[in-house]
């Protein structure tokens, strides 16, 4: 059985603990957080007693004694609460949200080692009973839950199944089962061994609950029930059997009276698949999934017209057939002097075909505009739904958040609220798991080293709480997240004595630095305005954290501060990783794609404004002066030279340089679906991903980051050489053609750069038969050829070269991942000149057998 299209039969029972726990501590921090400011809030407090509840149901459902301790101490508080014979204070909100915690620790742990763990940690969880049992009454030990009579395990017995839960402490627990039932009915639940049978769950208990709350039962007596349920039909088979009266619960202080609620494992039925082995799951709302299945049908049907308009355009060319014809007749006719009588007649309808041809070609051609908006449409939609299905609100992410500024803020002796807006706001999955750390890092330095002491703050006029914010909000196409606090800012002053101090740089280069300049020298690692370490902050490298999360994903980060105001971080990160606006440009005949998140500006700079020092060209933007980078050099391609009057300029960054990229002309913004490179070459310099054109060819993604890196590497090694616009009329050489044939997009491009670098020039091949097929018609002083390739692989291609008698003089070298001996035999007797793994990227061998194959 399925619920919503889920298949629930690999759960658990265990498994259904864990996401109960998961989504009623929510549920519990959320709200003990809330109560702390208005303790008396009877919406908080029930909210706070059901979740207890459900977790004290649940676990003990999976008999984890640890779990229903703590939750069942956890609920009687919230009741006592309610029934305002006891206060929550601060103190005790601390106990309780300890008590979560304790909770969650338990779910997450495996089921293989969940018992040495309890065994472990038993005295430190029975202290966290004890100390939420004194919340309620400080002198007395605690209560202890009614513990089932051990009931034997299921099993299964040849065809016939029988489950049976027994010795259940209270009547109360029938009402609990009929919730159970009722819950699984909803999720259509298959269980299996641990679970009940499906086919008779439907009739397992007829009674309703008559209210949401849990109903109280008296805490002085109560009926011991068995309850069996056998795998046939059970409309009768739930009794009520008085047994002898169990001894009573330790009495609880008259003023905080005893509420034994029943046990609802509700078991969060609602939650995504059960992933498998290594495997993340993913939670795709219901609506999203119809959506696109919708849209999937209707790319169907559009796909479905083209053959009839295909069809249809037979016509139009059949008309044009008679109007040749036609034309023809009508050629005959006036070479033989008939002009006047059946020229004429041919020539009018000569006329009237050309009149109906161009009617059908405007009709064909309206429906194909209809056509071509209608599938941009349907393409626009299906692409929004699909980004959709990979978003996540906000929330999600910032969930634990409010608890750990309330913990620091105590931890201080400090009054922080933290006010989160934007909490809808959709995010990419991927992006909204790697803002975790960067955010937290950001959150602690705002309460440890922003917000001041009250004291503090009452003195400097300002309301004793402090406030840090954080704001997600999309703007301008890009995520734009803020985390801002009203504490006491950051002193430019002492910030650039610091950093002399710390001899970054010398005092002349300090004392011009701008304000935002000045900033980003809290992003470098180990840097840090802190006075003393803390286990809290202080350490600098969290903003270091922060800085390169945001450049990872293609994003930036800010940091602005006014003395005395607070401090602002802004994230401006791509509201999604799989596909990114870009800025196309041409480096020496191929397109390369800038992500825009990661350009500063662009220009079209004049020579004329170009200046020289020290043998270093640079141009002045704003009263910066930004030296200038030819890109071939930085990417290691042929020099050449642009011979227009005016160079196109990309300005890119890191935290402490910025340089202007000259390349050949610019190209264009694009959006591109971001194609991550082969992981089996590692890092490819200057390069991150890969991405398909419209025409299906490839183009590479520059690594920002990287590329700054690289040309700071040139630049301190003295080998930048000046960007010249002169027009070089040199004849270029011939130079020596290799033929790269692999089935792999990204190793054939990453071949042919490393190639193309040292000046030869290179065709590529996508399969054996593709390889074979060039070789027979184009000269090739090299061939470059890996294995396994469909149509004909690696041995059967230099097979076939060195059995021709005008190709076997063409040398080969075979690059593959299979690094065994006996393939490297295998290819070296087929005829290969040199075997080689493809690791050859990443150091000289592959040149090296090039060149001492056909030289440079």
């Amino acid at each position: 059985m399925t619920d919503s299209g889920q298949d629930m039969s690999n759960f658990s029972m265990l498994d259904l603990f864990r996401m109960e726990v998961e989504s009623q501590a929510t549920i519990l921090n959320d709200n003990l957080l809330a109560l702390e400011s208005n303790p008396s809030s009877s919406q908080e407090l029930e909210s706070l007693m059901r979740a207890a509840h459900s977790i004290k149901g649940a676990a003990r459902i999976v008999q984890i004694d640890a779990a229903v301790n703590i939750a069942h101490t956890m609920e009687d508080c919230f009741v006592a609460a309610m029934n305002k014979t006891i206060t929550l204070q601060a103190d005790h909100i601390d106990i309780l949200l300890q008590g979560v915690d304790f909770l969650q620790q338990i779910s997450q742990v495996s089921e293989v080692n969940l018992d040495q763990w309890l065994s472990e940690h038993g005295q430190a969880i029975e202290g966290q009973s004890i100390a939420i049992a004194k919340i309620l009454a400080p002198e007395s030990a605690p209560s202890s839950p009614q513990q089932p009579s051990p009931s034997p395990a299921p099993s299964t017995s040849g065809p016939q199944k029988s489950e049976k839960l027994s010795a259940i402490d209270d009547p109360s627990e029938v009402s609990t089962l009929d919730t159970t039932n009722t819950a699984i009915e909803t999720h259509q639940q298959t269980v299996d061994q641990h679970h009940l049978d499906q086919q008779n769950i439907d009739q397992v208990v007829t009674h309703q609950a008559q209210t949401d709350s849990p109903p109280q039962v008296p805490s002085q007596e109560s009926d011991k029930t068995t309850i069996e349920i056998e795998s046939q039909p059970l409309e009768q088979t739930v009794s009520h059997k008085p047994q002898t009266p169990v001894a009573a619960k330790d009495n609880q202080s008259s003023s905080t009276p005893k509420n034994d609620l029943t046990e609802q494992p509700s078991m969060a039925l609602d939650s995504a698949k059960k992933p498998e082995a290594k495997e993340r799951v993913v939670r795709v709302s219901a609506e999203n999934l119809n959506s696109l299945m919708g849209l999937a049908g209707e790319s169907l049907v559009e796909a479905n017209w083209l053959q009839p308009f295909a069809d249809s355009l037979m016509t139009l060319k059949k008309h044009q057939m008679e109007l040749s014809k036609i034309l023809e007749k009508l050629q005959d006719a006036l070479a033989i002097s008939q002009v006047n009588q059946v020229g004429e007649e041919y020539l009018k309808v000569a006329r009237q075909k050309e009149q109906e041809c161009r009617e059908i070609l405007g009709d064909r051609m309206s429906e194909l505009e209809l056509y071509a908006r209608r599938t941009a449409n349907l393409s626009d939609r299906l692409y929004r739904e699909v980004i959709a299905s990979h978003m996540r609100p906000f929330a999600d992410g910032v969930q634990s958040f409010p608890r750990m500024i309330r913990d620091i803020a105590r931890k201080l002796n400090k009054k922080v609220k933290l006010d989160i807006t934007g909490k809808s706001t959709a995010v990419d999955r991927d992006i909204l798991q790697k803002l975790e750390a960067p955010l937290t890092h950001i959150l602690r330095n705002s309460v440890d080293h922003g917000i001041e002491p009250p004291q503090e703050r009452v003195a400097m006029g300002k309301p004793a709480q402090g406030t840090v914010r954080l704001e997600a909000v999309h703007r301008g196409g890009m995520l734009s997240i803020t985390v801002a606090d009203d504490g006491k800012g950051i002193d430019p002053e002492k910030l650039r004595e610091k950093i002399v101090r710390k001899k970054m740089i010398t005092p002349e280069m300090a004392s011009q630095l701008a304000e935002h300049e000045l900033m980003e020298f809290l992003f470098l690692p180990g840097f840090s305005t802190a006075k003393q370490v803390t286990e809290i902050s202080g350490r600098g490298v969290g903003l270091d954290i922060a800085k390169s999360m945001a450049q990872e994903v293609g994003g930036t980060l800010r940091a602005t501060s006014k003395l005395g105001q607070g401090t602002s971080f802004h994230f401006q990160l791509p509201l999604t990783l799989s596909v990114i606006r870009t800025l196309l440009v041409d480096i020496y005949g191929e397109p390369y794609a800038f992500p825009l998140a990661r350009i500063d500006q662009i220009f079209m700079v004049d020579k004329k404004e170009i200046s020289v020092v020290e043998n270093r060209q640079y141009f002045t933007l704003n009263d910066e002066n930004i030296g200038l980078v030819a890109a071939h050099q930085v990417l290691e391609l042929d020099d050449s030279y642009i011979k227009s009057e005016t160079l196109p300029v990309v300005i890119i960054s890191d935290q402490s340089n910025r340089f202007g990229l000259v390349v050949d002309k610019f190209l264009g913004e694009r959006d591109l679906v971001v194609r991550p490179l082969d992981p089996r070459l590692g890092k490819v310099q200057d390069i991150n991903a890969a991405a398909l054109m419209g025409d299906g060819s490839p183009i590479l993604i520059v690594d920002v980051s990287d590329l700054v890196r690289s040309i700071d590497n040139l630049l301190n090694s003295r080998q930048l050489n000046q960007v010249s616009a002169d027009t070089d009329d040199t004849d270029i050489q011939q130079r020596k053609r290799i033929l790269v044939v692999d089935d792999s997009i990204t190793v054939r491009q990453m071949e042919r750069k490393l190639l193309e670098n040292q000046g030869y020039e290179v065709e590529i091949a996508v399969n054996g038969m593709d390889g074979w097929n060039a070789v027979r018609t184009n000269p090739y002083d090299l061939v470059i050829s890996d294995i396994d390739m469909p149509r004909m692989n690696g041995i059967e291609l230099v097979s076939h070269i060195k059995s021709h008698d005008k190709l076997k003089s063409i040398p080969v070298i075979i690059i593959s991942y299979k690094d065994r001996e006996q393939d490297r035999i295998q290819g070296l007797e087929a005829g290969a000149d040199y075997y080689l793994t493809k690791s050859s990227f990443h150091d000289d061998s592959l040149l090296n057998a090039v060149i001492d194959l056909i030289g440079d």
